[in-house]
Order: structure tokens, then C-alpha cells, then sequence
């Protein structure tokens, strides 16, 4: 299929042949006849993607602090590289989309096949959403009319806060596609709207539906509002411009009567000036996009709505009330319509983005009657015939882009299939690192006899199932850790594979515990050999948000299980022994079911001690990672993998290097043993025990007792 994407490092927008994604649980499939572009927002992006690093850097000030604080920690080139990772990811556009529903997700009930909806879907000529972000279309409205549903939606959020009431004087500032919108709404709850811009032709059109519109540029606006409100000023103000001066806040104070209310749904200069806001207790409100329910993964992505008595306007209920406006007539949104351009003419509107005074350029797809979606793209005729290390990924985010991929280079693997959900980042990733197709349907993967090894890191709670379906399929498989998550999912992998030594299926299960691979741990390893030691492993994670997908139980499996399990393996491979007891004892009074503040206790089968103090709340200015090993009165220290002291090690001169956590050692060995044969990277039993370890840990501290295994 065909899709607009834009580089963030260069601002160029290019239609994209990429794979169509599959429909998953929740969401539907939707086949696009029409989207809206938003100029502003395009404008704006494309601006940021042309501009140079050191415009980008001081537009992003906050951005250009998390990359010195990263280089203090891991150093120059690794953070460089990480910078530029980011610039060259592929960003979709678009969120105005309109089509109809070709196949419908488990669990979703109120759509059907043939229904015409409209969504917040890119640019796509197929496009799939969650069920919560998507609504059908009256037979009254018509899909070109419908297509303003969602741009419409972030204006009314805008009106909820706003709170206007019957008689009160609105006033618009900016009378762009949304500013047009926002005050034909307005003018729908009973108000008196003023409105204000620079653009001749919004303000005429704008005069037409009788709201009462002045060009700023020739009129002081707030000379302007003060007259119109007999001195008293405005009861409330809407901002929907874009524009980097503090002016506007300024003149939005100025103009206001005492306690009046702003709303800012553009994006303005915020630096406000306190005397403003103080002689009137004004109270100023930023607005959240389409409505509550936004970024909330509960109610977009799990579907979960919020009950109507007490949450009366959802995202969802704003979009139905758009279309209810328009579908009555109090809302006229053809007259805006500056432009409909075919998509592969796409060019027309984004070629001259810069310049355009255009309100609203809608992109028209392609019918495709009886046509299916195809799922996959190629992009190389490489032949693997006969070859053996043919790989596919299946998972194109953060790790594959900046950790996997790079690992692999010169390991001699078959680059043959790389999957992403939505198709954008795996063709990206594809072309950059030569793999022959990018897809979206894994069956394509599991069912090709030609790959030997599927390198999976997708998130966490997709693993377990990942990997029995690939040991099923006959293939090696390699997960980036967990393993599992839950119980459950572990011993369906202990089942599978069991079924596959019954079968003689020559397979072998691989889990990404990286760090047992890198030089500094292979030479504490060697140097201080088995026998009981003590360990204190310090992991300075750094906070993430409570409402992340890694945090998240069900979905991430929490830190502990989904990260700190990394040093469960590195000690497990440091004393050469299994754990057999867990106790964790969590930050705070009352810990919940889930933390990322713990200190873990582990007792070995050999009688070692390993202290593993995984934590969040730590400065982002000390290293991420330490490790201490005390061994028959020598001693071993492991700094942020950079560094290795030994301290009564005969013969150890320490190692140093750039941060080297093993990542190409472990691809490149993996590779090589898939090419050759041999056994797996860790023993499964050893893989076995610290999953099962990392869910001793939890139970340990909802429990407060140290837990056996």
C-alpha cells in the first residue's frame, strides 16, 4: 500500500510503498477514501525536519539536557549514534482519516464489515485503529464532509474547558481550519464569537457565517474586543494559533474581562506576564487534543471506556458530536475545503507546504473494489536457496533499530524478513540494513522453510507466544528478555519445547541476556572461577512514567521482571550456579504489586549471596551500572561496563573499552552457531531459572518472605 511519511532529519515527505498492516485484537481494518491534512501541524513538522541540528536542538532545549546527561553516562559516540538513530526515524502523518471497515478485530462489536467510519488514521490507503478511536458516519454526512470530524474534535475540547455558556463573547485567536471550526461552534452554544487573524480571505469567510471577524494586522485586537464588549472585555478566549511570540497570551490576558477563562489549543510563546493574569484572576488551561481519553493505552488501546455519567465527552463522544453538527447543518466545513488532490499527486500540497494559503486540502485515495491488502513488500531479489543463518526480526522499534541491527553487521546472517505492526518502521529498517522484505503478517515468517532463526522483540507480552510459535514452526528462535511474564506462559514454553526434543526437532531457544557476553564479565568470570562469592549489583535505571507500557503488569510485566532480570543471569553466570531463594524488599511503606525501587537477596545453589539493587530514583548524572564481586580476598569492580578493576587478582590488569554490554558478541555468536550447529547461547534450564527467579521476586514482596524455587 501507499502512505506519506515524512524524515524527521531532512523534512521530506515521500509516498511510501510499504506493507499493510494486519488487523489485531480490538482494532479494525479500514480501507481510506479520503484525509484531511492539517496544515499547520504538516507545516510545522516539515519546518522542524529542514531545519539543522542546531535549530532542532534549540527548539528541544529540554531534549538537548537528556543528551548531555546520556554522554556523561555513556559516553560520546554511543550517544551521537543514538541522536541520529532518533533523526532518522520515519514519522507517518496524518490523523484526519475517512474509509470503510474491510475486517473487523476480536472483541470489537460495534462495527462491521462495509460500515463507513471515520478514525484518527494516517495517510494510508489502509489504516488500522483501535475501535475507541474510530466512529461511523451518518448516511447524512458525506466522506468528504466527514474527514474535518477529528480536527473538529480538538476544537470542541477546546469549547468543554472553555465552559461557554448562552450570550457570554467568545473570542478565536488564529482563523485556521480549527479556529474556523472552534467558532462555528461556538456560535452553536449560544454565543457571540469574535474572531481574529491576519488572513483576508479566513476573515471573509468567517464574516459569512456571521461571526464577527477582524484582520489583526490592521486593527488592535485588543482594542478591537474591548469596543465590541462595551469595555467589559471578553468572558472567554480560545487560542488556536501557531506562533512563537508571547504576544498572543499577552493580548489574550489584555483582552479578557476579570475572571475570564483562556484555553490554548495552538502552540504560542508561554511566557506570561504575572501582573496580566493577577489583576483579573484569569485562569488559563491547556487543552489535551481530541478529549479525555487521549494517550490513555486503557482507553485507546485496551478499548476500556470511561462511564458516561461521570465522563460525559470521550475522544469517541467528541467525534460523534462533530459529525451530529454537521450531519444538522450548524457546522459547514465544504467552504473550506481549499483543495482535493489524488495521493500520488500528494506533492501538490506538501511541495509548497511552506507557502500554501490554503484552509483545508483533502487527499483522495484510490478505489480498490475486490482488491485485499497485501501485507508484504519487497524490496531486494537477494536468493537464499541453500544457505543456512537466513533470519527474520520480528519487532522494528528502539532495540532492533539501535541495538540488534548494528550488533549483526558482519555476522554473515541472511537478511530476509524484518516485521513491524505498522509496517513503517520494519520497510525503513529493511532498506537501511538491506533485508530482502518488510511485513506485517508473521505467518509469512513462521511459514517460509528458508529462515533458520527468528530474533523476536516485539513487547514483552507477545513473547511466550512468539516463541512457541516459532518452536513450533521448526525454526531457532531468539527473544529479547523476558522470556515470559507469567507462570502460565513459561510453562507453555517448557511444554513446547519438551514436545520439540520428543519430536527431535533440532531447535534451540536463545534469550537476549546480554550482559554474560561482554569482555568485563567474561574476565570476572575467568579470573575468579567457582566457588561461593558475594555479589552487589547496582542497576541506576532512572524513572520512567508510571503509566508506560514496561510498567504495566500485563503488557511489560513491570521492571523487575522485564529488565532486572538481566542481572539474575549475569550473577547466575557469575557464580556458575542456579538460584534457589528470593527475597525483595520494595521502596516505601506499603509496596504494591508492582515496583522499580527493590533490593533483591539471592541464595545459590552453591551457597553464593547476590545482592541486585535495581533502582529508579537515582541521578541521571552516575553511571547506570555497577557490579561488585567478592571472592577468597580478591575483589572485582565492574563500572558501568566500561571499566574492570581487580583487587588481589594476580595476573589481572583490568579492562577497559567503550561501553560494551555484549550485544555483538552475543549476535555474532548466535549467528555462527545457527550457521554451524551447536548448542543454545544459555542452557535452557539456566534461562528457565531466572525467569522463574524474577517471578519469586514479585511474589517475595507481596508476600514479605523470602520465596524458594
Amino acid at each position: 500500500m501507499k502512505q506519506i511519511i515524512q524524515s524527521f532529519s531532512t523534512g521530506e515527505t515521500i509516498l511510501e510503498d510499504i506493507p499493510a498492516p494486519v488487523v489485531s485484537k480490538g482494532n479494525i481494518l479500514i480501507q481510506s477514501t479520503h484525509s484531511l491534512v492539517s496544515l499547520g501541524t504538516a507545516r510545522t513538522l516539515v519546518e522542524f525536519g529542514k531545519s539543522n541540528l542546531i535549530a532542532k536542538a534549540r527548539q528541544q532545549p529540554d531534549k538537548v539536557k537528556q543528551v548531555l546527561d546520556k554522554i556523561k553516562t555513556d559516553g560520546q559516540l554511543p550517544t551521537l549514534e543514538a541522536v541520529f538513530n532518533k533523526l532518522n526515524q520515519p514519522l507517518p502523518l496524518g490523523y484526519c482519516n475517512v474509509g470503510k471497515v474491510i475486517e473487523v478485530g476480536e472483541g470489537v462489536s460495534h462495527f462491521k464489515t462495509g460500515d463507513r467510519v471515520v478514525s484518527n488514521g494516517h495517510h494510508a490507503e489502509y489504516v488500522a485503529v483501535p475501535h475507541n478511536l474510530a466512529v461511523r458516519i451518518p448516511d447524512t454526512v458525506s466522506d468528504e464532509e466527514a474527514v474535518f470530524t477529528v480536527i473538529g474534535a480538538i476544537g470542541l475540547q477546546g469549547i468543554r474547558l472553555l465552559n461557554p455558556t448562552l450570550g457570554e463573547t467568545m473570542v478565536v485567536t488564529g482563523l485556521g481550519l480549527i479556529g474556523l471550526l472552534t467558532a462555528q461552534l461556538l456560535q452553536a452554544n449560544g454565543c457571540r464569537v469574535i474572531g481574529l487573524d491576519f488572513d483576508q480571505e479566513k476573515i471573509d469567510l468567517a464574516t459569512s457565517w456571521g461571526i464577527t471577524a477582524v484582520n489583526a494586522s490592521i486593527a488592535d485586537p485588543v482594542g478591537f474586543v474591548l469596543e465590541q464588549t462595551s469595555g467589559i472585555g471578553a468572558d472567554g478566549v480560545l487560542i488556536t494559533a501557531s506562533a512563537k511570540t508571547d504576544e498572543v497570551i499577552s493580548q489574550a490576558a489584555r483582552m479578557s474581562r476579570k475572571r475570564g477563562r483562556i484555553i490554548l489549543v495552538g502552540v504560542i510563546g508561554l511566557n506570561l506576564s504575572r501582573a496580566e493574569f493577577y489583576e483579573k484572576e484569569l485562569s488559563f488551561q491547556v487543552s489535551c487534543s481530541y478529549g479525555p481519553g487521549r494517550y490513555d493505552d486503557n482507553y485507546e488501546q485496551k478499548g476500556i471506556d470511561y462511564p458516561l455519567p461521570f465522563v460525559r465527552w470521550t475522544e469517541k463522544r467528541n467525534f460523534e458530536a462533530v459529525l451530529e453538527a454537521i450531519s444538522t447543518g450548524k457546522l459547514h466545513v465544504r467552504e473550506m475545503i481549499s483543495e482535493r488532490v489524488a495521493l500520488a499527486d500528494y506533492q501538490q500540497i506538501y511541495g509548497n507546504i511552506g507557502k500554501s494559503r490554503s484552509i483545508a486540502s483533502i487527499l483522495i485515495y484510490p478505489d480498490k473494489v475486490d482488491k485485499q491488502p497485501v501485507h508484504a513488500v519487497t524490496l531486494n531479489n537477494a536468493v537464499f536457496s541453500g544457505t543456512l543463518g537466513v533470519i527474520a526480526v520480528i519487532g522494528a522499534g528502539n532495540f532492533t533499530k539501535m541495538t540488534l541491527l548494528p550488533s549483526l553487521k558482519g555476522s554473515g546472517a541472511g537478511l530476509k524478513y524484518i516485521s513491524s505492526a505498522g509496517g513503517v518502521t520494519a520497510t525503513a529498517l529493511a532498506k537501511s540494513y538491506g533485508f530482502s522484505r518488510a511485513t506485517t503478517y508473521n505467518e509469512d515468517i513462521w511459514m517460509d522453510d528458508e529462515v533458520d532463526l527468528v530474533i523476536i522483540t516485539t513487547r514483552h507480552q507477545l513473547h511466550a507466544s512468539q516463541v512457541i510459535r516459532t518452536l513450533q514452526s521448526g525454526k531457532h528462535v531468539f527473544v529479547e528478555k523476558p522470556l515470559a511474564i507469567t507462570e502460565d506462559e513459561l510453562d507453555g514454553i517448557i511444554a513446547t519445547m519438551a514436545e520439540m526434543q520428543a519430536k527431535a526437532v533440532p531447535v534451540t531457544l536463545n534469550v537476549g541476556f546480554n550482559r554474560r557476553f561482554s569482555p568485563h564479565a567474561i574476565a570476572i568470570q575467568k579470573h575468579l572461577g567457582s566457588g561461593p562469592m558475594n555479589i552487589i549489583a547496582t542497576m541506576n535505571a532512572g524513572a520512567i512514567p508510571a503509566n508506560s507500557w514496561v510498567q504495566d503488569m500485563a503488557v511489560g510485566g513491570g521492571r523487575i521482571i522485564g529488565e532486572a532480570c538481566h542481572y539474575i543471569d549475569l550473577c547466575a553466570f557469575l557464580t556458575g550456579s542456579h538460584v534457589v531463594s528470593v527475597c525483595m524488599n520494595a521502596l516505601g511503606k506499603d509496596p504494591a504489586d508492582n515496583t522499580d525501587n527493590a533490593s533483591i537477596l539471592l541464595r545459590f545453589a552453591d551457597g553464593s549471596n547476590a545482592v541486585i539493587n535495581y533502582f529508579s530514583n537515582g541521578s541521571k548524572g552516575y553511571a547506570k551500572e555497577r557490579v561488585e564481586v567478592y571472592s577468597r580476598e580478591r575483589t572485582m569492580i565492574l563500572d558501568n561496563f566500561r571499566k574492570t578493576e581487580g583487587f588481589g587478582v594476580k595476573g589481572f590488569r583490568g579492562v577497559s573499552s567503550s561501553i560494551d554490554k555484549g550485544h555483538r558478541a552475543q549476535f555474532q555468536e548466535l549467528i555462527k552457531r545457527v550457521k554451524v550447529g551447536g548448542a543454545p547461547l544459555i542452557p535452557f534450564e539456566s534461562l528457565v531459572n531466572t525467569t522463574r527467579a524474577t517471578f519469586a521476586a514479585i511474589k517475595s514482596m507481596q508476600e514479605r518472605k523470602w520465596i524458594d524455587l
